[in-house]
């Protein structure tokens, strides 16, 4: 595995989780807490972002 294997991964990994994060905030919890979840997904949305620009440069 090289570095770009690596960080696709972490990007298909960090993707994934925002989903499901996002998922949770959305139909599981109705509360204020729900928003934190979802605010928490799209962070995980921006940082694979960052991993996916960085492939191929690093």
């Amino acid at each position: 595995m090289n570095k770009n294997t690596v960080l696709a991964w972490a990007t298909f990994i960090m993707c994934f989780m925002g989903v499901l994060l996002i998922g949770l905030g959305a139909f599981r919890y109705d509360d204020v807490a729900g928003w934190g979840f979802a605010a928490v997904g799209i962070g995980f949305f921006a940082n694979a972002w960052v991993f996916n620009a960085l492939k191929g440069r690093v």
